[in-house]
């Protein structure tokens, strides 16, 4: 039975690819993916670095058509269903920057067409239904979770380079502070030097 109940859990377990990719300046990477009409996509994106953390990114549609469209963000999670067969293209442009690379990663998800059901499969047995409940609920964790690892490492690399920053700063402040005290030594003890009149 128990056999049984994994074979059928990754029956349903919906395709899903992690990529970390670097988009160099003035460059566009765009990946591609395969669809029949009514399958449920996603995509979910994070920079994680490279500049201000933003990419230009679009979704074309088999015909080309732009689906969806944004400028300049940090991240973004946008699922839609295919309105046609084809190859569904996604794509990360770093154009807008002059000289930065940019390091993304981002999910593409890919769900299981729909089908029209007959007499036979409109009764669901409950069993696959709770699986394929539980497999909508494990995919949306894995999702978070790898999210959740990005941002951790944009706030990691940020307090280094912050606590770098304020070290250097420190150092700074100490060395201008002790050539301020050997100047105020020296004005001083001139100050009050006596000269003798020959």
């Amino acid at each position: 039975m128990l056999l049984i109940f994994f074979i059928v859990t990754l029956s349903f377990f919906e395709n899903i690819s992690a990529y970390f990719i670097t988009v160099d300046a003035h460059a566009e990477e765009c990946f591609f993916e395969r669809a029949e009409m009514g399958t449920k996509l996603g995509l979910m994106f994070e920079i994680s670095e490279g500049g201000f953390l933003d990419i230009d990114f679009k979704i074309l549609g088999p015909d080309n058509n732009v689906i969806h469209k944004g400028e300049r963000e940090t991240s973004g999670k946008y699922t839609f269903a295919a309105n046609a067969n084809g190859i569904y293209t996604y794509c990360f442009s770093n154009k807008m920057s002059t000289m930065t690379p940019k390091v993304v990663m981002f999910n593409m998800d890919v769900g299981e067409t729909r089908k029209e059901e007959t007499k036979e499969e409109g009764d669901h047995n409950k069993l696959e239904t709770m699986i394929k409940e539980l497999t909508v609920s494990l995919e949306e964790v894995k999702t978070e979770q790898e999210y959740m690892s990005i941002r951790d490492r944009i706030h990691r690399s940020i307090n280094e380079s912050t606590n770098t920053r304020v070290v250097m700063w420190s150092f700074f402040e100490a060395i201008v502070l002790f050539t301020m005290t050997l100047g105020q030594v020296f004005y001083l003890k001139r100050f009050f030097e006596v000269r003798r009149v020959v």
